[in-house]
């Protein structure tokens, strides 16, 4: 390609340079005149219809890319063009559906609105840290970690797009410069106790009850628990398999998943009800609806679960059949409120630690890649837990103090021999 020098003019008290570049537009490259602005006109320049060295150099050092065919045509697209047209597409064939879905809703949602127009190539940290301040400005209720989901996102777009060769040379990753603005914190999740549970099943009717059981005494994820089928089960351990999500059933979250979970004989007496319930059956899902189909575990939560958890103290009916009663609605405050599926499994990996077990043993447990993940978001102390570790802190000290009482005190001369 010819060199070009590009042409300098003035224009509303800038100076810019005018010049030509091939572009990625719809899948074809075109060849298209541009601008760019270098510089402010300086008081000192104003009757200047040339433009000073200063601003030659720069607009030298900007051609110089394009004049060393450093800039690939795929570097001019829009970072929409780019995540839409190859991004999710690869991303879709590596990662689990419910990953990818949440991956596009980000994008749809906050990152392509602030950022999509732009190229590529022109993409630098300061543009990544305006989107995340942006983001943050007008949702100050969004808590820091989901600003840092978005973050992730776009690092791992850019990561793809520097894996392709798609940055300028040397530019390097822009958003691993990024800082996340202070922002809430999330709140603190909550676990089930054994109290909780066992309340829980002897309120809620079956099959919603065996499924709370499921969860909280063998420790499933939501996904597992609809994927879960009977030839998977032989009377003492449940071998997960597969998870089902929104319909599509898939390996477990990590390989490690993919491993059996003892069952203690209080569950295996739950599911020998349940089994007999069912007409026992022999293979099929473990929790399936009246076409043979795995549940929709929502479905159960709206019917079965929540009416009975949100009943009212006074009539005992539901809070939907309550409007019109003769008295206001007043929850049963005898009855846990429901915090979602996984807190049953945060609830086993606290009450086991609370017993006593190994932290490592409640990682294999869980099937946990990582034990540092059991330890940071699965193990909750309760206050009982912390009074009761204070407690033997008091006594080892006190029996320390009473051993330095009984030993016999040696007196040092204050004067030298």
């Amino acid at each position: 390609m010819k060199k070009q020098n590009g042409y300098i003019y003035r224009r509303a008290g800038w100076w810019v340079l005018r010049y030509r570049e091939n572009l990625l537009e719809r899948g074809q490259i075109v060849r298209r005149q541009m601008a760019k602005q270098l510089a402010p006109v300086a008081p000192e320049h104003a009757r200047l219809k040339r433009a000073p060295d200063k601003v030659k150099k720069m607009a030298e050092k900007f051609l110089r890319p394009l004049n060393d065919n450093e800039i690939r045509p795929e570097a001019t697209q829009t970072i929409a063009a780019f995540v839409d047209g190859l991004f999710f597409p690869e991303l879709k064939e590596r990662v689990r559906q419910s990953t990818y879905r949440g991956y596009l809703a980000r994008w749809e949602l906050q990152l392509k609105p602030r950022c999509g127009d732009m190229r590529l190539r022109d993409f630098r940290v300061l543009a990544g840290q305006q989107v995340i301040n942006d983001i943050h400005r007008q949702n100050p209720e969004m808590k820091y970690s989901t600003l840092g989901r978005l973050k992730n996102l776009l690092s791992e777009i850019f990561d793809e797009a520097e894996r392709l060769e798609l940055l300028p040379r040397g530019a390097g990753n822009p958003i691993k410069l990024v800082r996340l603005p202070d922002a809430q914190e999330d709140n603190e999740t909550h676990s089930y106790g054994l109290r909780e549970v066992e309340t829980m099943l002897a309120v809620l009717p079956e099959p919603a009850a065996t499924v709370c059981a499921v969860a909280a005494f063998a420790g499933l994820r939501r996904a597992e628990l609809r994927g879960v089928r009977w030839e998977d089960y032989d009377g003492e351990q449940i071998m997960v398999m597969r998870s089902v999500w929104e319909g599509f059933t898939n390996d477990p979250k990590t390989k490690r998943s993919k491993a059996p979970v003892p069952v203690i004989p209080r569950l295996q007496a739950i599911l020998s009800a349940h089994r007999l319930a069912c007409g026992n059956p022999k293979s099929g899902p473990m929790f399936a609806n009246g076409k043979g189909r795995p549940a929709n575990l929502n479905n159960v939560l709206n019917r079965e679960i929540l009416p009975v958890l949100n009943r009212c103290g006074i009539c005992r009916k539901s809070k939907p059949s309550h409007i019109g009663g003769s008295h206001e609605y007043l929850r049963d405050g005898s009855l846990p409120t429901w915090h979602g599926f996984h807190s049953f499994r945060r609830g086993l990996a606290s009450t086991l630690y609370g017993l006593g077990v190994d932290d490592v043993m409640v990682q294999q447990i869980l099937r946990h890649q990582d034990v540092s993940v059991t330890r940071k978001h699965y193990i909750k102390t309760t206050s009982e837990q912390t009074v009761s570790a204070m407690a033997k802190l008091e006594a080892s000290s006190a029996a320390m103090c009473a051993d330095r009482a009984l030993a016999p005190a040696t007196v040092k001369s204050a004067l030298p021999n």
